[in-house]
């Protein structure tokens, strides 16, 4: 396959460091820093087509559908990331957001030779997967033309299922074959092709929107709080008792006795404190309002 680098914005030389090499520590950081802040900017100006995304994937999870990001080095990483999250954060099942790395669990500490050229095995992992026209697949690529990522993508368009891309690269041709496309521009690179900076730290930034938004949609965030957070570990089980704190006004000891009741689960026992109701009945009040702390409130 023959590539031409120059046309690709991410591959070409910033002039901005053409002599960060010569610099004093301080002064190549701040040259550094420089750049990294055009990428929110550059994100800002794709957030309508990020939107479509999320509206996407909110239509999804009311379907049973799952978000799957699709990526090769450093984009499948973060899309791995991403999806890792969401679990703990937002109390949903691991299959419901899942991150595929080309060269599969190994290329996420190191690098595959070649996995990323495999066309055939994008489409082969989503299968793996039972990848279904239920879910959305957003293919990861600060290039826009990763192989794998590409295989993957026709795959899901052929079954039927919404199909995004984010790349880095306008014009790409994951860009061209996605539905929806998300391409922020964030210029070259301070290390000449090294996208693990500022295309990185762009495409971090809108998996962040793309996940965060989707759950703030179904209900996962009441306010600004993360009401449905896992208590795994001592920090989590006191963030849970904050967060009925300040979205009720308790004492730290209403909130635990609530949580308690609850078992652990903190929409349940911000609901018990907010309208009088004991466990049971604020868990099926939830429930008959699909996990909607406001939508139960407004029922009460």
């Amino acid at each position: 396959m023959n590539i031409d680098l120059t046309k690709l914005v991410t591959e070409s030389r910033n002039l901005q460091s053409t002599n960060i090499d010569t610099l004093t520590t301080i002064d190549m950081l701040n040259v550094i820093n420089i750049e990294d802040k055009k990428v929110a900017v550059a994100v800002e100006q794709t957030l309508p087509q990020i939107a479509q995304i999320v509206d996407a994937v909110v239509d999804a999870f009311n379907a049973n559908g799952r978000l799957i990001y699709c990526g090769a080095g450093t984009s499948g990483r973060l899309g791995i990331l991403d999806a890792s999250e969401c679990p703990p954060t937002f109390g949903v099942p691991a299959e419901q957001v899942v991150g595929l790395i080309a060269g599969g669990h190994k290329a996420i500490l190191q690098a595959v030779e070649n996995a990323e050229d495999n066309t055939k095995q994008g489409a082969l992992d989503l299968q793996a997967i039972k990848f279904t026209s239920n879910d959305v697949l957003v293919g990861i690529a600060a290039s826009g033309r990763t192989p794998y990522v590409i295989g993957a993508m026709n795959y899901a368009l052929s079954i039927g299922a919404t199909v995004a891309s984010l790349t880095c690269n306008p014009q790409s041709p994951i860009s061209e074959l996605a539905q929806i496309s998300v391409a922020p521009v964030v210029g070259p690179e301070i290390v000449t092709g090294s996208s693990r900076m500022k295309a990185g730290t762009a495409q971090k930034l809108v998996l962040n929107m793309i996940s965060t938004g989707a759950m703030i949609r179904t209900g996962k965030v009441f306010g600004n709080l993360m009401v449905d957070v896992q208590a795994t570990n001592y920090k989590l089980i006191e963030r849970q008792k904050h967060i009925v704190v300040e979205a009720t006004g308790c004492s730290n000891e209403e909130a635990r006795v609530a949580l308690s009741e609850a078992k652990n689960h903190c929409k349940t026992a911000i609901l018990m404190i907010l309208t009088g109701l004991n466990a049971s009945d604020a868990l099926n009040q939830l429930e008959k309002h699909n996990g909607f702390i406001r939508a139960a409130l407004e029922d009460k």
